[in-house]
C-alpha cells in the first residue's frame, strides 16, 4: 500500500501568524489532523460563516467533516480545560465522539503546575518571560525531569491518589518556602481528576500507533505546530520561548512518526511581524503606526486577550525560519492590514558594530545591540481585503510578495486576504501538493 500524504503546519514567526485559518482552510484535503506541541496556551481562531472559533487544545481538522483529530504525546493537557473545549464544540454541532483522540503518553497539567508557574512569574528579582500562567512550562519541567504524570497513569486511581499526594507535599513546600503561596488539597484535587479522567478515558488511544497505522494505510495526515519558530525551546529568543518544540522537527517527536514520514513543510508567516510577551523584536514599531497596523489586525492574543507588539516583517528570520524547518511552502497572511500604508519597511539585514550580517543572535542581548536595516517598498493603497486571485491584487501588493518571496528563498502557496475560509488564494503548484493528499477534494487554484 502507497503511504498516505503528510505535511507539516508550522509557525515562521512567533506564532500568531494565523495557522489555526490555514489549518482550518486545507484539512479538507486530510484524514486526521494532529497536534504535536504546546498546550492550551496556544490559541488557534477559525472564522466559519462568520462564526468564530477559538481552539486551544482541539486540532483545528475537526471542524471539518471527515477529518479527524489528534492531540499528541508532546502536547501537555490539562483534562479540564479539554473537557470544557469539547463541551463548547459539542454545544455548536461539532462532531467529537470518535473524531477525536488523545495521546496515553501526553503529560497532564495539575493544579500545582499553575500555581508554580503564576507565583514564579510574579515573584521579584526573576525575569519575565510574559508566560499565560497554564502551567505549561512547569508540566514540561516534570516531563524532563521524570516525575510527570502521563495520561495513560491518569487513568489508574491508586497510581493517580499516590501521585498527587506525593506531588503535593513537594509542590506545597516549595510554593511557601518560594513565594508564600497558599496550599493546595491533595484529596479535593484527587476527587476531581479521578471523575475528569472517566470523562477523557473515551478520547485516550495509543496515537503514535493509530498515525503509523493511518499513514501506512494511505491516509494523508497534517500536523499541527503550536507557537512559532522564535518561540521554539531550542531555537527560539531564549529564554523568552515556550516550553516545548514549536519548530517541524518536534511533529515527529511529538506523535512518534518516523522522520521520513514527513514530506511537505509549510510555513505561516504574517505580511509584518508580531510578538506577545516579552522578548527580542527587532522590527518593532514603536509610533502610532504600530497602533494602527494592531487595530486593524486585531492583534490582541486568543487565549489572553493581550495586546500584541506589531512589527515589519524580519526576512533574516524568516530565512532562519526556513533553514531550522526545512520549508518547502510560505503561506503569507494579513496582506491586507498593510493596505493603507503608502510606504512598508522590510527589514532585509542588520547592522552588528557597523558591520552587515544576516545572523540570528544566539542569546537575547546579542539582539540588542543589531541594527535593522530596512529596504522601503512602495504600499498599495487600495483594499486587498477579500480578494482571491492573484492577478486582482494591486501591482505594488503583487511586487511585495514577489520580493518577500525572493529574498526568503521559499515558495509562496498561499495568501490570505482575511479571517474566513473562501478569503484565500493559492498558486497552482501549492494546490497540486494539498490535492496530492485527498483526491478529489481541492482547493482550488487562483
Amino acid at each position: 500500500m502507497k503511504k498516505g500524504k503528510t505535511a507539516v503546519i508550522v509557525g515562521a514567526q512567533w506564532g500568531d501568524e494565523g495557522k489555526g485559518k490555514i489549518v482550518d482552510v486545507l484539512s479538507e484535503n486530510y484524514s486526521v489532523v494532529a497536534r504535536y506541541a504546546g498546550g492550551h496556551n496556544a490559541g488557534h481562531t477559525v472564522i466559519i460563516g462568520g462564526k468564530k472559533f477559538v481552539l486551544q487544545l482541539v486540532p483545528c481538522g475537526v471542524l471539518r467533516d471527515g477529518c479527524r483529530g489528534v492531540i499528541g504525546n508532546g502536547v501537555v493537557l490539562d483534562p479540564m480545560a479539554f473537557l470544557k473545549e469539547v463541551a463548547t464544540l459539542r454545544g455548536v454541532g461539532v462532531r467529537i465522539d470518535g473524531n477525536l483522540f488523545v495521546s496515553n503518553r501526553a503529560h497532564v497539567i495539575l493544579p500545582y503546575h499553575r500555581m508554580i508557574e503564576l507565583a514564579a512569574e510574579n515573584a521579584p528579582g526573576r525575569v519575565k518571560i510574559g508566560t499565560t500562567s497554564r502551567g505549561i512550562g512547569p508540566a514540561y519541567e516534570d516531563k524532563m525531569g521524570r516525575r510527570g504524570l502521563r495520561v495513560v497513569d491518569l487513568l489508574d486511581k491508586t497510581l493517580l491518589r499516590t501521585h498527587i499526594q506525593n506531588a503535593c507535599a513537594e509542590k506545597n513546600m516549595i510554593g511557601h518556602a518560594l513565594f508564600n503561596s497558599e496550599p493546595l488539597d491533595p484529596d479535593k484535587m484527587f476527587e476531581e481528576y479521578a471523575a475528569a479522567a472517566e470523562q477523557l478515558r473515551p478520547f485516550v488511544t495509543d496515537t503514535a500507533s493509530m498515525l503509523n497505522k493511518a499513514i501506512y494505510a494511505g491516509e494523508s495526515v497534517m500536523f499541527e505546530g503550536a507557537q512559532g519558530t522564535m518561540l521554539d525551546i531550542d531555537h527560539g529568543t531564549y529564554p523568552f520561548v515556550t516550553s516545548s518544540s514549536a519548530t517541524s522537527g518536534g511533529a515527529v517527536i511529538g506523535t512518534g512518526v518516523a522522520p521520513n514520514a514527513i514530506e511537505t513543510v509549510i510555513g505561516v508567516t504574517k505580511a509584518y511581524c508580531t510578538r506577545v510577551g516579552g522578548g527580542p523584536f527587532p522590527t518593532e514599531i514603536h509610533d502610532e503606526v504600530g497602533e494602527k497596523l494592531r487595530a486593524k489586525g486585531n492583534e490582541y492574543g486568543a487565549v489572553t486577550g493581550r495586546p500584541r507588539r506589531c512589527g515589519w516583517i524580519d526576512l533574516p528570520l524568516l530565512r532562519y525560519a526556513r533553514n531550522v524547518n526545512g520549508i518547502d511552502w510560505l503561506v503569507v497572511t494579513k496582506l491586507d492590514v498593510l493596505d493603507e500604508l503608502g510606504e512598508i519597511p522590510v527589514c532585509t539585514g542588520y547592522k552588528v558594530g557597523g558591520k552587515k550580517t544576516a545572523d540570528i543572535p544566539a542569546d537575547a542581548g546579542g539582539y540588542e545591540k543589531i541594527e535593522p536595516l530596512y529596504e522601503r517598498l512602495p504600499g498599495w493603497k487600495k483594499p486587498t481585503e477579500g480578494v482571491t486571485e492573484f492577478s486582482k491584487l494591486p501591482e505594488k501588493a503583487r511586487a511585495y510578495l514577489d520580493f518577500l518571496e525572493k529574498e526568503s528563498g521559499a515558495r509562496i502557496g498561499m495568501v490570505s486576504t482575511g479571517p474566513d475560509r473562501d478569503q484565500t488564494m493559492y498558486v497552482k503548484e501549492f494546490v497540486e501538493v494539498v490535492e496530492a493528499a485527498r483526491p478529489g477534494k481541492t482547493a482550488k487554484a487562483k
